[in-house]
Parts: structure tokens; sequence; C-alpha cells
């Protein structure tokens, strides 16, 4: 996010905007945008460019201009670092928003792809045979929170701009907020759900809502209720999980807890203990949720992953919540987060907390619940654990008095 003239200018490719590409590169298919480069983040040096986005496949260069102005480019083709030009019939110019309002226009290649993009080892993404738009070369040093791009925009050469020009699609300037360069992939979905007996119904919400409501502490230990501690670093959505919970059982979207971050900071400043209601009447359920100040970098390894914002890493399950489990994208998240954490895959739960919504929704529903009901079986396998122990003990201290 970046503060220009009192406004804030989102740098970052919105899911809309996703939906526009993918439907000028192929309107038959979709595609998932993973990113690959962004200067504001890696540095806008052309080498650094080269190493994360050379043979590559496919990607999309966006830029995010001080006038709030977003355009950029399309390859089918991989970048190279050779000094030489790729033929690409596929390629576009394109411009997504201009002076802050959408403006979406595609600019399609007239040269039956000849000399669409120019890959050198010293340059950053470049366009066309007459540099149709050329981004900078060598290393551009950020000034304040603007990147004074050196290269240039002879728009007309390769690309058909349809009367637009350099001033109505850049603004006849090159200072940027931010570059990125994302890759672009065919979307694919698993044949078979790599998590079975999920029913995306009514019925089936009803039924795990019914189970985790009905819930009751271990026998024999004494305890009276189950609390679950959320850790996590700022940010990582741990309020924003007690809030979906709540709302599943008041009926409505609930905001009771604080969310959202202030900078670097957390906007929960202390250990808190929340009660989950039955509607808006007095009975609480047998658990609690736990809520605590995020955690710095390196600081806490949970036993259970709640991984949120699932939405935002794969298109075909933020349009269809119940793709999560068909979808490559997530599962090989589950996985990569198993390895690092030294967690079972079971351990890792995929959730997409209300945030913007309205209304309830009830594939967020579903999937929040059945988070819940696992976390809530973990807590009877620790405890189950825990009356062995006792139990035991007991027993030694009786072999002994003995």
């Amino acid at each position: 996010m970046e503060l220009i003239a009192g406004n804030i200018m989102t740098t970052n490719l919105k899911q809309p905007d996703k939906v526009q590409l993918s439907t000028w590169i192929d309107p038959s298919k979709r595609h998932n945008f993973t990113l690959l480069y962004k200067i504001s983040r890696d540095g806008c040096n052309a080498q650094t460019f080269h190493s994360l986005c050379d043979n590559k496949g496919p990607t999309v260069t966006v830029l995010y201009n001080t006038s709030e102005s977003v355009y950029g480019a399309y390859t089918a083709v991989s970048w190279q670092s050779n000094g030489s030009y790729s033929i690409d019939a596929k390629a576009f110019l394109f411009k997504l928003k201009y002076n802050g309002t959408a403006h979406s226009m595609k600019f399609p290649n007239k040269t039956d792809g000849k000399k669409a993009i120019y890959g050198h080892a010293n340059y950053g993404p470049t366009f066309g045979s007459g540099y149709d738009l050329y981004c900078f070369s060598g290393t551009i040093n950020k000034s304040g929170i603007i990147f004074p791009l050196n290269g240039s925009a002879t728009l007309g050469y390769a690309y058909d701009m349809q009367g637009q020009d350099y001033n109505t699609v850049m603004n006849g300037h090159l200072e940027v907020l931010d570059l990125e360069v994302y890759s672009v992939q065919e979307r694919m979905l698993l044949q078979k759900p790599w998590i079975r007996n999920v029913d995306w119904s009514q019925k089936f919400e009803q039924e795990i809502k019914e189970k985790v409501a009905t819930y009751k502490p271990l026998p024999g230990l004494d305890l009276q209720q189950r609390r679950i501690l959320l850790v996590g670093q700022v940010g990582a959505g741990k309020s924003s999980y007690f809030n979906t919970v709540n709302s599943i059982f008041r009926g409505h979207i609930s905001s009771q807890a604080n969310v959202g971050t202030t900078e670097q900071h957390s906007l929960t400043t202390s250990y808190r203990m929340y009660e989950i209601h039955d509607g808006y009447g007095s009975k609480t359920f047998n658990f609690r949720l736990c809520d605590t100040r995020g955690l710095e970098e390196n600081q806490g390894i949970p036993q259970v992953v709640l991984l949120t914002k699932i939405d935002e890493i794969c298109e075909e399950t933020s349009e269809d919540l119940s793709n999560v489990f068909f979808s490559t994208v997530v599962k090989e998240c589950v996985d990569k987060v198993a390895s690092l954490m030294g967690l079972p895959r079971s351990h890792i739960l995929p959730v997409k907390n209300y945030e913007c919504e309205v209304e309830l929704d009830q594939n967020i529903n579903i999937l929040a619940l059945l988070s819940l009901r696992r976390i809530l079986n973990f807590v009877d396998d620790f405890l189950f654990n825990k009356s062995d122990e006792i139990a035991a003990e007991k027993m030694k201290r009786l072999k002994v008095s003995d």
C-alpha cells in the first residue's frame, strides 16, 4: 500500500483485473497469477528481474504509476537474457486503470508476433521492435516512495494502440510506485478432492454445527471447558477466525473482536478469552477461543495451523469456495506448510474468514466449522493422553504404597 496525495493506492493486482487479463489471454480458460517479481519488495534491478523471471513461461508485467494509472503487457513466451528478440503472436499491451478510474483496453500485437519482446541482461521487461514499452535498465533507486524509471514508451511500433498514446495510457511519464511480474498458468483442478466426504450443503452445515454446539469436555478430568489458544503473526487472521465462528452461531456477520493491523502492530494488545454464545441467549458452548497479541517472527510454533486467506492464492477457490479441496494450489500450500512446520498434513486446516462479506455464506461456514471440529478432536486426543498419564501415575503411586 502506498499513500499518494492523501489517497491510498493499492499496488497489487486485484481479482477483477486478473479476471480481465485471463479473458484477454484466453476467454475459454481461467488462469492463476503467481507473483514472481515486485520492485518495491525485490528492488528495481535488471539482473534481479531476470534471475526471478527468466525461463518461467507466460508472464504479465504490471506498472502502477503516480497518477493512479495501471498498465502493462503480457507475453506467452519466457523471458531471456541473451540480447535477442522473441516471436510471440499472443503478446499484447494493456491498460486497466487511468487516473484512478477503471478503463480496460487491450492492445494486440500487429506484426504477427515478430520482435514481440526483447530480452537483455541489463534491461527490465521490454516489449516491441521500437521499444513500445521499455521499462528500465540497470538499477533504479527509489526516491521517497517513487521509482523514476529510465525506460521509454514509443507506443505503436509493434502493438495496435487503437488511438491511445503515451499520455492516455501512462500520463506522459514513467514514474511508478511499483512494477510487478506475474507468472501466468492455466488453472488446473484435481479430478478428485484431496480431502473427501465434505458435502457443501445446508444439511451438512447443520450437522457439523450441531456437533460443535453439543461438544462436551472429556469426563474424568474435572474440566468445565476447553480453551483453544490462537497464535500467529500480526495480520494472520486470529481475531477474524473468532469473528467468523461467532458469526455462524450469531446468525449474522459479527465484528466483536477488533481486526486488522496498524502499520506493523497488532490490534490485539493482550490475552483475551472469548465465549461463543448460542445466538443471543445466555447459553455458551463448552469451549473458548483465546486471542493473543500478534507474534513477531520466529516466536512460537503452533500444533495446528489455520491456513487463512486461501481465496488470495487460488482464483478458482476465490470464485467458489467449494473448489478448495480440488485446488492444486491450495493442496501444494498445505503440503509446503506441513513440511515447514513438521506437522502432519491433517493438522493444516484451510479456512476463509469473513472479511468483506455482509451476509453469511454457507461455504465459509462449513469450512470454519470443519476446522473447529478438527481442533476440538485434537483437544480430545491431547486430553485422552493426559488422562492416561494421570491413570498411570496413580497406578505407580499405588504400587509404591503397597
